[in-house]
């Protein structure tokens, strides 16, 4: 059950009224599901990145802390879709995004505080033709129209989409952000997966954090740089300040969850964002140790299991189970009718 005033969309069940509208409308039925695994961007330039801790980027092992928050929750996002129809050769996706903030309890067993659900039309609106359009605004289903820029043959046509549905499930992160500082405990943390200065209401935040499982962002060259995508395992980089993005400065540094030796580059490392303040470069060993702590139990067979700390792998499991079972995967192509 959701929790009690939880804003989640009550369109929880497989009637496809707006889908059917939009099919009588002249639009063709079609079934197709893409990857949508969701991940926050991560954008930067190395100019303008400051260090706040050393003078260059430097490598720091983290030691075993007895520090841990006395509370903590945990914030994550869900998106996934479909493309269910086909006006002419314009598609028509029928998507879900979601957030959740879940709380670990004395037992360290997390139960959802916050949560939030919107079943989305995803298409290009003023290509579609006068009557499936008509349908489809008149079903009362919200509706995300998509520039005429990213308009193209289907894989560019795919792509813009997946950036309207990834746009709309920060929408409901940032939701759900605002709502975690109302409830929280005075000495109460929170873990975003992905970048904090994306949350207005948590970028300054005292004791709230990002972490970035994909940090493609480049703040360095040279042997910086070298340092950063070498960093071995339980140690961090020195702590910097990345440009200004976003809802507010953060500082930032990266950490290395698991050995990269043998695998790629990137394995085991993630960007750890926190509010630029002085006692951030004090805490950042102890955060550290923390995040470390937090990569058991391993979210095997999950193949990002080498950068998603369990609590967050939880909270995207739980707003899975959640999400509508129109979204169940169906097989990519039928056969055709057996003739007579």
């Amino acid at each position: 059950m959701a929790p009690r005033g939880s804003p989640v969309s009550e369109r929880r069940n497989d009637r496809l009224s707006w889908l059917d509208a939009v099919l009588a409308a002249g639009a063709t039925a079609a079934s197709f599901v893409p990857d949508t695994s969701p991940d926050s961007a991560d954008v930067g330039d190395p100019a303008g990145v400051e260090f706040v801790e050393d003078a260059t980027l430097e490598t720091h092992a983290i030691d075993e802390s007895a520090w841990r928050p006395r509370a903590t929750s945990f914030l994550d996002g869900f998106q996934s879709w479909r493309v269910v129809a086909y006006d002419r050769i314009v598609p028509v996706l029928r998507a879900w995004v979601a957030a959740g903030v879940r709380r670990r309890d004395a037992g360290r067993r997390l139960r959802t505080v916050h949560e939030i659900g919107h079943e989305l039309a995803i298409t290009f609106t003023d290509r579609l033709s006068p009557a499936v359009r008509s349908a489809l605004e008149a079903s009362g289903v919200p509706i995300v129209s998509i520039a005429d820029e990213g308009w193209g043959p289907p894989g560019a046509a795919l792509a813009a989409a997946r950036r309207a549905l990834e746009t709309a499930r920060v929408g409901v992160e940032r939701e759900a952000g605002k709502m975690w500082p109302k409830t929280a405990t005075e000495d109460e943390w929170l873990v975003v997966d992905g970048v904090l200065s994306d949350h207005a209401a948590l970028a300054a935040h005292a004791r709230a954090i990002g972490v970035v499982k994909n940090p493609g962002a480049r703040y360095f060259d040279g042997s910086d740089l070298e340092t950063a995508l070498t960093l071995p395992a339980e140690h961090r980089t020195s702590v910097f300040q990345p440009p200004a993005r976003g809802a507010a400065a953060v500082h930032s540094w990266y950490l290395r969850l698991w050995p990269w030796e043998g695998n790629d580059l990137l394995h085991g490392l993630v960007r750890v964002e926190a509010p630029a303040r002085r006692e951030t470069a004090e805490r950042a060993d102890a955060i550290s140790a923390w995040l470390l702590a937090e990569r058991a139990p391993l979210t095997l067979p999950d193949a990002r299991w080498h950068r998603l700390l369990y609590p967050l792998h939880d909270v995207e499991t739980y707003l899975r189970t959640r999400a509508p079972a129109f979204l169940r995967a169906e097989p990519a192509g039928r056969l055709p009718a057996r003739p007579a």
